[in-house]
């Protein structure tokens, strides 16, 4: 992670519930289903039978509190580690993506959630690598490529304290995620989300 993306997510921290939520700056955007499609996607890791689960870059562990097993929570951003554990019963870990510091199977599942979008093609080959050397198996949740949105791009992204960030994010189709990742099982496809399960 970059300095400004470390800066960003710190200052993203306290706000970034808000996506899921569709509250503060997300309050006046028009998402047909999103909240249906939130309490699905919540569901799908309820249903998840593995255990224990890494939650790579778990930020405010909003998804990761939903795990029915043993986890562990890993971020680089000590602000969002410092509000997921208010909410975390498991292991909280300040660390870097690409280098987790694991032994080599110590996980059943690595699980991912809007952050495989965020990664270059270099960074992605390094973060596969890692999480199939610490996990058996690889939950992938990210959003979900519709028409009228750009599969890639760079986003300037506006916090509620003013500052400007600029942010790369990709959007997949079931099909696209499924080929990167190698396979796999898709576990939801909707509108705004997609989690693939390899």
């Amino acid at each position: 992670m970059t300095k400004a993306e470390r800066v960003y997510y710190d200052q993203r921290a306290p706000e970034y519930d808000d996506f899921y939520l569709g509250t503060g700056s997300f309050a006046s955007r028009v998402r047909p289903g999103w909240h249906a499609e939130v309490e699905a996607l919540i569901g799908c890791l309820r249903e998840l039978k593995m255990s224990p689960v890494l939650d790579v870059a778990c930020g405010t562990g909003f998804l990761t509190r939903h795990l029915p097993g043993r986890m562990v929570a890993a971020d680089q951003s000590m602000e969002m580690l410092r509000i997921a554990r208010e909410r975390l019963r498991g292991d909280l870990i300040e660390s870097d993506a690409l280098q987790l510091p694991f032994r080599a199977g110590a996980f059943a599942c690595a699980l991912a959630g809007h952050f495989y979008g965020h990664l270059n093609e270099e960074s992605r080959e390094r973060f596969l690598a890692e999480a199939r050397r610490v996990a058996a198996r690889l939950l992938v949740i990210d959003a979900a490529w519709r028409e009228g949105v750009a599969p890639e791009e760079v986003q300037e992204r506006v916090l509620q304290d003013g500052s400007h960030h600029r942010v790369y994010k990709r959007y997949f189709t079931p099909q696209q995620l499924m080929d990167e990742l190698g396979g796999g099982e898709v576990l939801f496809a909707g509108r705004w989300f997609v989690a693939v399960l390899v």
